[in-house]
Order: C-alpha cells, then sequence, then structure tokens
C-alpha cells in the first residue's frame, strides 16, 4: 500500500506542475439553503425570533437574514438587537414577514392581487429588492381602465417609479377607456391637465374634448371656473367641423366662458382656412397632432416591401423595400416591440432566422439573431410582455406540437409546453396575457382541419383546451379586440369562409356578420374601436383580395374600402402587418 501510495505521488509530481482544474458544484448553494430551510422550520439552532404586531412569530438564523437584507445587517452588526435573540417588527404582520423571510432563504416569492399591497411596501421596509421589483412587474401586468390611476398613486407613494412611468404610459395608450371610468371624474384638475396636455396621448381630439366637458359637470359648482385653464390643453382645430357644429359651439359652459369662446372662434378659423386650401397656416401647439394619436396600418410583403394604411384618409402609401442582405429577401412573420422591427423567417432548411431592426439606434441597424430550437414553417405567432410566441407549425417530421419563445432583451429561444394537439396554418391570439392557438389543421396532408381551440398561460407553462369554434377555420385570421378575439373567416372542407366568430372568456364562442367577401390567410387589425381585415385570398385565385374589410361592433357591420389599383398591384402577398405610430413610419423610411 505504502509504495503504491509513494508511485502515485511520483507521477503527480512527474507532471506540469502548474497544471490545475476548477470545479463547481452549481447546486451546492442551493442545497446548502435547502438545508437551513429545514433547520429553521424545525427551529434548529435558531438564533433569532422576529415579532410581530399581530403576535405572530418567525423564527431565524442572524447570519441568513443579514446576507440577504441590508435591514437586517444593520440591526444585527450595528445596534444593540445584536445581542437580541427577539425582535420586534413593527408595521408587519407575521405573513407577509413569513412570505419574505422564506424569500430570503428558498429564493421564490408568490406575488398576488390579495398580497401585493402589503408586500411592496414590506420588501421596502427589509430592503428586499427583487420583491419590491417582483411586485412592480405584477401590478403592470394587472393595469386595467378601472385601476390604473390608483396603481399610479400607489407607486407614487412608495417611490416606484418604473411602475408609475408603466401606469402613465398605459393611460396614455387606454385614454378613451380609462376615462370613461369613475377613477377619471376623481382626479384633481392639476392631475387631469398634466393629463391631457401630455403630446403622446392616445385619443382622437374629440375624446379629450368630451372628457373635460364631463369631468367639469361632474362637479359643476366646484370646477366651473377650471374649464378655461382645461381648455387651453384641448386641441380644438383637430375636432372634425362637424362636431364643433353639433357639439361644441351648442355648450353652454362654453358659451358663458369669453376665454373659451375664443378658443372655438380659434378652431372655427382654422377650419375656414383649410377649407380654402391655404398653405401657410401659422403652426401652433393647438393644431399640430399628437405624436400617438396617428395610428397606421403598417404591413410587408413577402419580398419585404412595406406598404402603409391611414384609416384618416382612406389611403395607402408605398414605403421602401427592406433588405436582409445575405438572407434570403422573403419572411413569414413580421411584429414590432418597442422600436425593433421583428422579422421571422421559418424554414425547414437552414436559412430560418429571426432578424431585428433596431430603430433606437443611430443610424438604425439590422442584426440576424440565432435560429429557432425547432425549424418550422405555416406556423402561429404573438407578442406578449417583449416576448415573440411561435405556435405549431410543420417540421422536418410533419405538424407539430411544440411551441418555443423569443425574448427580445435576452435575444434567446426556449421552448415551452408542448400544445394538446398538432397544429399547422393555425390563428393566434393574445388575449388576458393568455396565447390562444386556433384551429388549424393536425394532418401532414392538411386533411384533418379543426375548429378546437387552446390557451397557454406563461405563469404556469401550461396549455389548456377551451371552447371550441362551431366550424373548422384553417388559415383563419385572429385579431384581439377591447377583451374579445375574433376568428375571421380561414377555409375548411366546405372551401373559403366569410363568416366569423367572436370569443369571450366568460361566454365562449358567438357568431358575429359575415364579411363581404371569403378570405383566408388575411391579417387582422384592431383600431380605435374598429377592425381592420387586409388582404386575404378567397380560394379561387392565388391574387391577393385587394379591399379591406372593416368591422364595427357597436352595429355588428362591415364596411367595405377598395384599394386603388396601384396598390392591389404591388401588394403580391401580405405576411404580416402592425398597428403603429405614424411617426414609426417616418422615422423608418428616414
Amino acid at each position: 500500500m505504502d509504495s503504491l501510495c509513494k508511485s502515485d505521488q511520483m507521477e503527480v509530481m512527474n507532471s506540469d506542475v502548474n497544471a490545475t482544474t476548477f470545479y463547481e458544484n452549481k447546486s451546492h448553494t442551493v442545497k446548502v439553503f435547502e438545508v437551513l430551510q429545514s433547520l429553521r422550520k424545525d427551529k434548529f439552532l435558531c438564533d433569532i425570533k422576529l415579532e410581530t404586531d399581530d403576535g405572530g412569530v418567525v423564527c431565524g438564523h442572524k447570519v441568513v437574514l443579514l446576507s440577504a437584507s441590508n435591514y437586517f445587517r444593520a440591526m444585527f452588526t450595528s445596534f444593540g438587537e445584536r445581542y437580541e435573540d427577539a425582535v420586534k417588527i413593527r408595521y408587519l404582520d407575521s405573513y407577509i414577514l413569513q412570505l419574505l423571510v422564506d424569500y430570503i432563504y428558498t429564493g421564490k416569492i408568490m406575488v398576488s392581487k390579495k398580497n401585493v399591497q402589503v408586500l411592496l411596501p414590506a420588501a421596502n421596509l427589509l430592503q428586499l429588492d427583487y420583491v419590491k421589483d417582483a411586485c412592480v412587474e405584477f401590478l403592470k401586468t394587472q393595469l386595467d381602465p378601472t385601476n390604473c390611476f390608483s396603481i399610479r398613486a400607489f407607486a407614487e407613494l412608495h417611490n416606484c417609479s418604473e411602475l408609475v412611468s408603466s401606469s402613465e404610459a398605459y393611460v396614455q395608450k387606454q385614454f378613451v377607456d380609462v376615462v370613461k371610468g369613475d377613477a377619471f371624474l376623481s382626479l384633481s384638475s392639476k392631475e387631469v391637465i398634466k393629463l391631457i396636455s401630455n403630446n403622446v396621448l392616445n385619443a382622437p381630439e374629440e375624446k379629450v374634448y368630451d372628457c373635460v366637458i364631463k369631468w367639469v359637470k361632474h362637479r359643476l359648482d366646484m370646477r366651473r371656473g377650471n374649464l378655461p385653464k382645461l381648455m387651453e390643453h384641448v386641441r380644438l382645430p383637430l375636432v372634425s367641423i362637424g362636431y364643433i357644429s353639433k357639439k361644441v359651439v351648442k355648450e353652454p359652459l362654453l358659451k358663458k366662458s369669453p376665454k373659451c369662446k375664443k378658443f372655438v372662434t380659434e378652431a372655427l378659423y382654422f377650419h375656414s382656412l383649410k377649407a380654402q386650401q391655404i398653405i401657410s397656416i401659422p403652426q401652433t401647439i393647438q393644431n399640430t397632432p399628437r405624436k400617438s394619436g396617428q395610428k397606421v396600418i403598417l404591413v410587408f410583403s413577402d419580398l419585404l416591401e412595406t406598404h402603409w394604411y391611414d384609416p384618416t384618409t382612406n389611403l395607402w402609401q408605398t414605403s421602401q423595400k427592406f433588405s436582409l442582405m445575405d438572407y434570403d429577401d422573403c419572411v413569414d412573420k413580421l411584429t414590432v416591440i418597442k422600436d425593433y422591427f421583428v422579422f421571422i423567417r421559418g424554414s425547414t432548411k437552414s436559412d430560418a432566422y429571426v432578424a431585428i431592426f433596431n430603430l433606437s439606434l443611430k443610424p438604425p441597424k439590422l442584426v440576424v439573431l440565432e435560429n429557432m430550437a425547432v425549424y418550422r414553417i405555416e406556423f402561429g405567432f404573438g407578442v406578449l410582455d417583449g416576448c415573440i410566441y411561435i405556435v405549431g407549425g410543420c417540421g422536418f417530421q410533419g405538424h407539430l406540437d411544440s411551441s418555443e419563445v423569443f425574448d427580445i432583451h435576452d435575444e434567446k429561444w426556449r421552448t415551452i409546453a408542448e400544445m394538446s394537439t398538432q397544429r399547422a396554418n393555425l390563428g393566434v391570439g393574445v388575449l388576458n396575457n393568455l396565447i390562444y392557438a386556433v384551429g388549424g389543421c393536425s394532418e401532414d396532408d392538411d386533411s384533418t382541419m379543426m375548429k378546437s381551440v387552446e390557451c397557454y398561460d406563461p405563469s404556469y407553462d401550461t396549455w389548456t383546451e377551451v371552447e371550441e369554434m362551431s366550424v373548422c377555420r384553417f388559415n383563419v385570421g385572429v385579431g384581439v379586440m377591447d377583451g374579445v378575439m375574433y376568428a375571421v373567416g380561414g377555409e375548411n372542407e366546405n372551401g373559403c369562409l366569410k363568416s366569423v366568430e367572436a370569443y369571450k372568456p366568460s361566454s365562449g364562442w358567438s357568431s358575429i356578420a359575415d364579411m363581404h367577401f371569403p378570405r383566408m390567410g388575411s391579417s387582422v387589425f384592431p383600431l380605435d374601436g374598429l377592425l381592420y381585415v387586409v388582404g386575404g385570398r378567397d380560394g379561387q385565385s392565388e391574387k391577393q383580395l385587394d379591399s379591406i374589410e372593416i368591422y364595427n361592433p357597436n352595429i355588428n357591420t362591415w364596411s367595405l374600402e377598395k384599394m386603388s389599383e396601384k396598390m392591389s398591384k404591388d401588394i403580391i402577398d401580405i405576411v404580416g402587418g402592425v398597428i403603429v405610430d405614424k411617426e414609426l413610419v417616418t422615422k423608418f423610411n428616414n
């Protein structure tokens, strides 16, 4: 044995004396903290009891608590509590303190509607930044027209600047819905002015005027004197002349205010100059459109030619031909996330890619990113929280039940849970923070068309089947507007469809009015309370349809707009599109 040890030792000594290898046990820290948590639950070797105002007691180890929290670090190193085995934690209840101490030991925290309002300030108190950030992220997902003002006030109270910004951005974007609620009527005049003076408010100027009058009349005796100051920030010249004539000039509150009457006169004069086609109309803040008020529909053909449609003028304009340089100048899908155009090319060959065109850089830059985890074509896709979800499609072995997600910030793909069935040529909708896979086909020969629908919850990484549609729909267009998901056209064994169904999570699917023409593979866009269906084919011709169908849910009717002859020739095959600020289109063209 001794000789063997000496021999081994000599072999090592004779090798490179500088040779070293670093080994890392990645599960070491996790296992250590699992043991510590187990010891804490058994109250073994605990050296501190944290007592709360409600009489609860939470046990722990000082060294663990101070390692995660600057609050506990100061308490157990610089103050008298370092010598105590029990301390009082004021202003927290035992349930919340237990959650936070559990987080310190496990790195996991449960945030819910019930606890977030006390969890966030408690995390602030104990200086647990990750928990505070988790609460902020949760509240950002909960923003809706009824609570956005209260969430903003809560964020201001607790110095959560990111949540304040998100709340304000939500109010700006969803202005029309937000001002319908009672929360808007409870704002101070200063808060209303701050809101309506915003240059990026996403609202027709008629809605801005309406909300001002509504707010003043809500407490007329107290608010009458605020009207002139408020009307300074209504861009009355941008209100249509018909609306001014029917509503504005007849409003008694404006008639009784000399300053407000002056605003009306100036608006009428502006429209008079426009009618005379006066070119050099003086530019003022009152007649300058808000930047986010002008939305257009931007579409891409399969050869990356860009076109955009302005619903206010009913005009199409051709933008530019976009080049992916060394890559195949064709894409399957397009979307926009913040200042990024995102092009998606799926393929069963090696030329599949995702490319982003970053408009925030000077000059803008195109970056082609890594391939999808699975090569696929004829997939569906949707965007949620800055992530692109690729669903189903066809791959090397046929139709797919797999899905994957791409985070635009991390620039990484990751696989998510599989659907219950294989789907290709499906529609995808995003509703209430869920991804819906709608219809499609499940066989290689496309013979099995489906009417089934399932939804994916990113919080739980699970797919769940929901109520199916009334008919099978393959190559179906899907759009979401005002809490309703629409399945538009498509095809099945009976041919191309002009029928449309609407889905509400509370009541399921119901049929609405038919479109004028059968359409499959169309692009669907919600804008200002109307649903726009662009392009698609009718099943009889390979040519893209040269019309736009527009659905008004208030009267359950479709109107039809024809493209110009030039546009109908130019748009060969629309592969995707988005609703964007007109300003972004200008930025893209420059």
